[in-house]
């Protein structure tokens, strides 16, 4: 089955034949990669601004912290770190995604115009997969997590082969979220680079992320910073700068059309030299291909 090159979203159908770079903005005090430093709504809303200059075509903004360990925040606190930032963001003239699995904070999200709910749960709270199938075009996001951020990490393990496992897991969400009533071209899915995996179970997603490709959907893939990267390198999380770069990369090299970072201008930069150098048979022009419908 081939891959879709169209994600259609809110207010914009994103064209995919050229990855596209997602910029994190962190409205959190508890992130593990910033520390928190967007907490406030002026800076967040700056780097907004500063991560579009810098080449993102897609905004990504979160009010929790999905680190290992991490609280919780209620719907309340969620809604008070992010609506603010999403107000100024939809201005922008860009896709703009929330990071969220509360269904208050998507349906408060997709009032204002955002255009993707990008769920690490998968759209699995009460009432989450009913605020998406009730909109008639924002984007979503599947994501593949084994527990939850508070004890995901303490010594997962597959049974059985894990690019299988994952495979299976999304085959199935995506049918359940479709058959709800979302059309698959409003669908990417993300495989969960660190959440519920170890190192090993992270380098077979990599080496194998083409396998996903048969589930006929674009694929969003996570790299930045995480801990598998350390892993490899020895490097704490502000100098893992150059891995998540080589870690982007591969993975559009493996297929994946969406790229999630935190270093945009680097990671651009990097794509854009990557693509003209002829390895990849995808195409990352000089100026941003148009996202408007």
């Amino acid at each position: 089955m081939p891959n879709a090159k169209i994600w259609q979203t809110t207010r914009h159908r994103i064209d995919l034949a050229r990855p596209q770079v997602m910029g994190i903005v962190n409205a959190t005090p508890d992130s593990f990669s910033d520390g928190g430093l967007h907490a406030d709504a002026p800076s967040a809303q700056a780097h907004c601004e500063r991560l579009l200059r810098d080449g993102a075509d897609i905004l990504d903004i979160g009010g929790e912290s999905t680190r290992p360990g991490a609280r919780q925040p209620d719907a309340a606190e969620e809604l008070a770190r992010v609506l603010p930032v999403l107000r100024h963001a939809v201005t922008l003239g860009v896709p703009v995604s929330v990071d969220t699995s509360q269904p208050a904070v998507m349906r408060a999200a997709l009032d204002l115009g955002v255009d993707i709910i990008n769920d690490v749960r998968s759209l699995a709270r009460p009432g989450a997969l009913q605020a998406v199938a009730a909109h008639p075009a924002c984007g979503v996001c599947l994501m593949h997590m084994q527990g939850e951020p508070g004890e995901m990490q303490q010594a997962p393990s597959y049974p059985g082969d894990v690019v299988h496992a994952v495979a299976a897991w999304l085959a199935q969400r995506l049918a359940e979220v479709q058959a709800a009533g979302v059309a698959a071209e409003r669908i990417v899915l993300d495989p969960g680079i660190g959440f519920g995996k170890l190192p090993a179970h992270n380098w077979a997603l990599m080496r194998r992320q083409r396998e996903l490709l048969a589930l006929g959907r674009p694929l969003l893939l996570g790299w930045s910073r995480k801990s598998t990267l350390g892993h490899l390198t020895g490097r704490g999380v502000a100098d893992r700068l150059a891995a998540s770069i080589a870690a982007a990369l591969a993975a559009v090299q493996h297929g994946a059309r969406i790229v999630r970072v935190h270093d945009v201008a680097q990671t651009a930069d990097a794509l854009r030299v990557w693509s003209a150098s002829g390895l990849t048979d995808t195409s990352f022009h000089d100026q941003p291909s148009s996202n408007t419908a």
